[in-house]
């Protein structure tokens, strides 16, 4: 049988650095009143939004940037917005723990306005144009899920989803929508951005909300190609992929009784075999 249709209207958006955070703060609450007037229920935006990627760069001027979550600015003004707009908001934000200790984070808001808590990025590059690591540990809080006022939401961030094993472990934990904020600019990853999203979605059977910068940003000359998109448990794009180019807001129609329909037809979680994966995490 079918899963019964339940609709969630979602939202993402790929906006361009703005210059300072003050302004850029401004753009995505415009956009996130926008699709509010559409109906959008969710909504997440683009990995560290309210800076630039600064990780062009290693420099410790930019250690600036970060801020506590829950308790800093940032996050705390998105959970007014999130309560006036009565919309689940995604907001990944550059983090400050305590001296020395800064994360790649997203903090994960309620309709209501309650900061439900927030994921840490897993999986942190060192390579040209990305020198994460000079800035950011290891994320150490798991994969959580978060039960919001539209179903059960996780996040990804950026090279995570290079990695199988956290989205298999968002969909043991029951994930329906997972958002993958990113900073990706133009090289061999624009072909990977269309593929391992979408066969995520497939291998794991649920909607991913794959979020994309755009645009070519002050520190380093990346060029962030956007291309940001809804993908559903069968692995297709719902509606059109966003501008490589220009801003856009994205808003879709996410039917999650497609996602019991899927896992009816593909039984992935039933024939999984974790008897058998200890060597793959003893290397």
């Amino acid at each position: 049988m079918a899963g019964e249709s339940r609709v969630v209207r979602a939202a993402l958006v790929q906006a361009k650095w703005t210059g300072d955070t003050a302004s850029m703060i401004e753009v995505h609450e415009k956009y996130a009143r926008s699709a509010a007037e559409q109906g959008a229920q969710i909504m997440g935006f683009q990995e560290v939004f309210n800076a630039p990627y600064f990780c062009q760069v290693q420099e410790a001027e930019h250690y600036g940037w970060a801020e506590p979550v829950p308790d800093g600015p940032t996050v705390q003004r998105m959970q007014a917005l999130a309560k006036e707009l009565g919309m689940v908001l995604v907001v990944p934000v550059f983090e400050i723990e305590s001296s020395g200790n800064y994360y790649n984070t997203a903090a994960v808001i309620d309709a209501d306005g309650s900061y439900l808590g927030k994921y840490r990025k897993h999986h942190i590059p060192q390579v040209k144009g990305f020198w994460e690591k000079y800035y950011f540990r290891p994320g150490n809080l798991g994969w959580p899920v978060f039960d919001t006022a539209v179903g059960r939401v996780g996040v990804y961030i950026c090279y995570d989803r290079h990695f199988p094993e956290g989205w298999r472990a968002l969909g043991l934990a029951g994930a329906q929508i997972v958002y993958n904020p990113s900073a990706t600019s133009r090289s061999l990853s624009s072909y990977l951005w269309k593929l391992e999203q979408p066969a995520a979605a497939v291998a794991n059977e649920y909607f991913i909300a794959a979020i994309n910068r755009v645009g070519v940003e002050e520190y380093g000359d990346n060029d962030f190609y956007g291309s940001s998109y809804f993908v559903d448990p069968r692995g297709q794009f719902v509606g059109d992929v966003a501008s490589d180019r220009d801003e856009e807001l994205v808003v879709r129609d996410l039917d999650l009784g497609l996602i019991d329909e899927v896992r009816q037809n593909w039984a992935f979680y039933r024939d999984r075999r974790p008897d058998a994966y200890g060597p793959l995490v003893e290397a």
